[in-house]
């Protein structure tokens, strides 16, 4: 007689809150990320400006004291993604996804769906209206987003300093 056994392998995601303290992570992985998600969208010289600019630890930091809530996406102990969200953002009761990124290996996995579930569990256990984001108009996520039944709702060009624009897309899912 032959025996078989199945060995089941999981792979343990979590969304992880963060301190100040652990600020510089979030920054590296921007780092890490953000030449491939927007490498053929932007100028090198703009991505190094919005880097440099939005992921300073002193920006980073205030966007925390400013309402931001920090979680990094955990797979099997690797800090492999993160998401910024802010609750009642301007006061309208619906939950703004500010910044949402995964490093380009660990994409096509289901981990960018998870980290939408768990923000949207989150909106809802926070009587959120809904859930909004902005995307870059070039980005392939806005795809991504639509299939999470995300919308489009408006455009938005967005003057960022330095003669540079973020040409964005306002996307909501109401819950």
């Amino acid at each position: 007689m032959i025996a078989f056994y199945v060995i089941a392998f999981f792979i343990m995601i979590y969304l992880e809150k963060i301190n100040k303290t652990q600020l510089p992570i979030i920054k590296d992985l921007a780092y890490a990320i953000w030449p491939s998600t927007y490498g053929e969208i932007l100028s090198i010289e703009q991505l190094n400006y919005m880097l440099d600019n939005f992921y300073s630890i002193e920006n980073l930091s205030n966007q925390m004291d400013n309402g931001q809530v920090f979680e990094l996406l955990v797979e099997a102990s690797n800090k492999v993604g993160f998401v910024a969200y802010e609750l009642n953002c301007k006061e309208t009761g619906w939950l703004k996804i500010h910044k949402i990124y995964l490093l380009p290996e660990t994409q096509g996995k289901g981990f960018g769906r998870f980290m939408i579930d768990e923000v949207v569990k989150i909106a809802k256990k926070n009587q959120q209206k809904g859930v909004f984001l902005n995307v870059n108009k070039y980005n392939k996520a806005q795809f991504f987003y639509q299939k999470l039944g995300f919308a489009i709702t408006k455009d938005e060009v967005i003057d960022i300093g330095n003669n540079y624009i973020m040409d964005d897309y306002q996307m909501e899912l109401v819950i």
